[in-house]
């Protein structure tokens, strides 16, 4: 009897396991019980990874560099299985210790135009005498560079293809939200097309890869050779590059970044039209509000770009913007921390004009800007400071043993600073430049709060509070006003010997 039941009991599991149902005399194919699981399980995206495989490339790069290492080449002995690859390693064809050798790198891209215009990141064809695009059918062709853009990490190129090829659409970097869906497509380490799925993990990060750090992160997995490559949503819109990993060992711990299709997309469309960028200059220098400056401000938050400093012949030095205004709105978009607005600024066009809205003796007032060229910007702030750079090595005579120059008298005593006149003696102890206005720091005690911040003998002091100091006893009343005041900290404008400037809080005591 405990014999037929044992039979019957695997006769049962043996049914299952085939999908046979013996008790009701009929039978369910096997294939429709793995069909129902596989349907529990996520859904699949292998439609959505078909549709876009053939629009995702790999590009590989080589670069001819002269081998200068001088390192003596080890000793193998005769006949080793080795000796050939050293002899080529170190010598190379010939025995030349200077020939040039040839290095090879891998990459991604994807196809933004069906007549052949491809998007990667700069540095996967940076320094490339070579550049080849391997396409998912094995089909290669020749790439031509088009443009790059160092600063963004992106950069453009052309091939000449016989048949219009497959693009793949931008998307709205804007409306993704944490946790919505992903896929990277690329080439990591070499091995080709992959696809990888995750999520977005977070937005805006900053890495500080460049000065418009804006990156979306995501646990989808990215390898090296992935850099390139697109991540897209799951309509198959791209709304990112993936650019860089966070990682120990060189391979994917869930922590990639990408730059994001709303910076990128009007990058690559200023490349193809013109080979280069042409970003929007605003013409200020600026630094972060901190709370110990939004208080001396009198601001309710720390939000927004300080303005440090306005270049000569930029679009503002016609007094529109001024060093100590607080930049809170540029066109319509609100700037809560200072690296907010370089970005904002570089995304709109050259000759635009837009509203500035920023907070100006504890007011907000609004300006209207004709923005100018960031590239000519760049460049007017180079010949800007080699000018005042110039004007400091004229004046930084340095005294002789002896010479009553060598002596600056300091004319008071205040947060561990002691101060004087910034007089033609002071100038030639510290090589300040003639442009510069103020009061010179002439010491400054190791321990005090001044100290803390970076304050050094040789600074001047332009402001405080935003109101210009001219003397030393300047400086002494208008601390003692801000401590009859109950402030904590007090808000200097300083300047450097060559005359950039830079708000510090120091804590008054």
């Amino acid at each position: 009897m405990a014999s037929k039941q044992r039979s019957s009991a695997i006769r049962a599991a043996l049914a299952l396991g085939l999908g046979i149902s013996l008790a009701a005399g009929g039978t369910v194919p096997a294939p429709a019980v793995a069909q129902q699981n596989r349907q529990a399980g996520p859904e699949s995206v292998a439609d959505l990874a078909e549709s876009l495989l053939d629009s995702v490339v790999n590009i590989s790069t080589s670069q001819n560099v002269k081998n200068e290492d001088r390192a003596p080449m080890p000793q193998v002995p005769e006949g080793s299985p080795f000796q050939d690859f050293f002899d080529e390693f170190f010598k190379g064809e010939g025995g030349n210790d200077n020939q040039p050798r040839t290095v090879n790198s891998l990459g991604s891209g994807f196809v933004i135009d069906p007549s052949g215009f491809i998007a990667t990141n700069n540095h996967v064809i940076e320094g490339a005498d070579d550049i080849e695009v391997n396409f998912a059918n094995g089909s290669k062709l020749k790439a031509k560079l088009v443009g790059t853009d160092p600063k963004t990490d992106l950069a453009l190129l052309k091939v000449e293809p016989k048949t219009l090829l497959k693009a793949v659409p931008f998307g709205d970097s804007r409306v993704m939200r944490i946790g919505d869906w992903v896929m990277a497509i690329g080439n990591p380490f070499g091995l080709g097309g992959s696809v990888t799925v995750g999520i977005i993990s977070a937005r805006g990060r900053n890495i500080n890869a460049g000065p418009y750090d804006n990156f979306i992160q995501t646990d989808a997995a990215i390898n090296r050779g992935n850099s390139g490559g697109p991540l897209f949503n799951m309509h198959g819109e791209v709304i990112g590059i993936n650019t860089a990993i966070i990682s120990p060992s060189g391979g994917s711990i869930g922590i990639g970044f990408s730059v994001p299709t709303e910076l990128a997309e009007n990058i690559f469309a200023q490349l193809r039209e013109f080979g280069e960028t042409r970003r929007g200059w605003l013409g200020v220098r600026i630094q972060p509000v901190t709370d110990d400056i939004a208080e001396s401000l009198g601001m309710s938050e720390a939000k927004g770009a300080l303005v440090a400093g306005v270049i000569k012949g930029g679009p503002v030095d016609n007094g529109s913007i001024r060093t100590g205004d607080v930049i809170i709105r540029f066109d319509g978009k609100d700037v809560d921390e200072m690296r907010d607005l370089p970005r904002v600024v570089a995304e709109s066009p050259v000759g635009k004009a837009v509203d500035v809205v920023l907070l100006r003796d504890g007011k907000e007032t609004s300006v209207k800007v004709t923005l100018g060229r960031l590239e000519d910007g760049e460049k007017a702030a180079a010949d800007e400071t080699e000018d005042t750079q110039d004007e400091v090595t004229q004046d930084d005579t340095a005294p002789e043993d002896g010479d009553p120059a060598d002596t600056v008298a300091a004319a008071g005593k205040v947060l561990g600073m002691s101060v004087g006149a910034l007089d033609e003696a002071a100038r030639q102890r510290f090589g300040i430049a003639e442009s510069v206005q103020g009061v010179v720091i002439t010491e400054v005690a190791p321990d005090s709060a001044a100290a803390e911040r970076g304050i050094v003998a040789g600074d001047v002091i332009v402001e405080i509070g935003q109101e210009a100091v001219s003397t030393a006893e300047d400086v002494t009343k208008r601390i003692a006003r801000l401590k009859s005041e109950d402030r904590r900290n007090a808000l200097l404008m300083i300047a450097d010997k060559t005359g950039a400037l830079r708000f510090v809080t120091v804590r008054i005591d």
